[in-house]
């Protein structure tokens, strides 16, 4: 058993080499018997469109059930149809079988104990129980149910879109597409879809809305079609990608100030949490608005947890997790996103560049991925973190972010994949180099070097 799998938010790993029947169906037996020891005994199951996920559901419900789980089969699903089927089916929890945005030889289990999504020592618990091999054991039943219906019911309701939009919908060939179309359709949009057809192979590009090449196409049918805005998913439809009527990216952070700002017209003073990632004018903005800003560590689990213990309305990630408190369940869900996001304009009137024109123009990288295996990841930020250490107003909850007075850069582990994930905002382009040049040189030094315990940082074992 491969302990990398049991990363800080959910379990993931390679298809047929980290995961397989046995481990699926013993991993299906420990969920249960962590379940059950905190009195829960039904849960719901959902998947992803990727090829390995209707084996893997089969594999982890033999598992639930031996360990003496009912489960409740939903099928098919985005995951936060899997969060909503807790809560409709009356169930104690769920799994939802998913890949996310990883790429496809991965698959994983997101997992739910009451409403929350276990993290941390709660994961690295259930590896304990697998180790032992102490199971619990029973008979539990199994049966399915449809929610499909229920879930676009709900949010049609919640959501009031007055005026006909036109919608580009890039459902990157994974869930998202399938269960977004008829609910924007439903409100009235005039929607454009594009690769809306769930296909785990995911022939034309893959579904991660944070990688600019992966919207080309999006950008594209934007402006051939005159639309107001363009809408992408990733796999599993936690996340949204926003391409404005003027063909710009809208980054997570800039998406999530957009909210922010109406909400707080409602609830002056409210918490809105980001995250380490985020752009700094993110927070300026949140502050600027009356409300009271807060930066978190990055992950969807670790957002949802500190989001309930601030009681925040309103959370958000760089990657495109946003999570509502105000008027939903706070949680993340790209689809209930997207359709808060056409009723914002639908209300005001105005384009999406419109709204976010007042916004201070600073220069930013997207997320920057680089490669650094698992065992090598965690020694190569430390070795960052000690290099700064002494810099004023450094932050370092996730990772280490850096103060450049005129910009910041941010070097952190991925929890979801073998990388080191970078940022780098400053106030102009040169400027914006001149950081992000420093902290990889930095950064290229300890990842080339040998092992040998050596006196200055660019020879340091990575």
């Amino acid at each position: 058993m491969n302990p990398h799998v049991f990363r800080e938010y959910d379990v993931r790993g390679v298809v047929d080499k980290d995961l397989n029947e046995v481990f699926i169906v013993n991993l299906g037996r420990a969920i249960g018997t962590y379940a059950l020891q905190r009195n829960v005994r039904t849960l719901t199951v959902g998947r992803d469109c990727r090829l390995s996920s209707d084996d893997y559901r089969r594999f982890l419900i033999a598992g639930l059930n031996a360990a003496g789980i009912d489960t409740i089969d939903i099928g098919l699903c985005a995951t936060p149809m899997l969060y909503f089927s807790i809560r409709h089916c009356n169930a104690g929890g769920g799994v939802m079988i998913t890949g996310s945005h990883n790429p496809p030889e991965f698959n994983g289990f997101k997992i739910c104990v009451g409403y929350d999504s276990i993290h941390g020592e709660q994961i690295q618990e259930l590896r304990s129980i697998m180790e032992s091999g102490s199971y619990l054991s029973g008979k539990g039943t199994a049966q399915a149910q449809d929610i499909t219906r229920v879930y676009q019911d709900y949010i049609f309701d919640a959501v009031r879109v007055s005026k006909k939009l036109k919608i580009v919908l890039d459902g990157g060939n994974g869930v998202g597409g399938k269960f977004a179309f008829p609910i924007l359709e439903r409100m009235g949009c005039d929607v454009i879809a594009l690769y809306c057809e769930p296909d785990g192979r995911f022939p034309h590009h893959f579904p991660d809305p944070t990688v600019e090449e992966n919207l080309t196409d999006l950008i594209r049918l934007v402006a051939e079609n005159k639309a107001d805005l363009g809408i992408a998913f990733d796999g599993d439809a936690d996340r949204i990608g926003v391409i404005s009527d003027t063909g710009e990216i809208i980054w997570g952070d800039k998406l999530l100030l957009l909210f922010a700002r109406f909400i707080l017209k409602e609830h002056p003073g409210a918490t809105i949490i980001g995250e380490v990632k985020c752009s700094q004018v993110l927070y300026d903005g949140i502050g600027q608005s009356s409300g009271r800003p807060l930066m978190w560590k990055a992950g969807h689990s670790l957002i949802k947890a500190k989001m309930k213990e601030e009681k925040a309305l309103l959370g958000g990630e760089m990657s495109g997790h946003l999570f509502f408190a105000d008027r939903y369940f706070g949680y993340d869900d790209a689809i209930y996103a997207a359709a808060r996001l056409l009723e914002i304009l639908s209300q005001t009137g105005l384009k999406l560049s419109e709204l976010l024109a007042d916004v201070p123009k600073t220069f930013a990288t997207p997320e920057i991925r680089m490669d650094c295996d698992d065992d090598r990841k965690k020694a190569v930020v430390a070795r960052i973190k000690e290099h700064y250490r002494n810099t004023p107003g450094v932050i370092d909850i996730d990772g280490i972010r850096v103060p450049f007075g005129d910009g910041w850069a941010l070097v952190r582990c991925s929890n979801t994949q073998p990388v080191i994930v970078l940022r780098f905002e400053a106030s102009s382009a040169e400027r914006l180099q001149e950081i992000r040049g420093e902290v990889e040189r930095l950064l290229d030094g300890v990842r080339s070097c040998n092992h040998a315990r050596k006196s200055s940082l660019t020879e340091q074992s990575c």
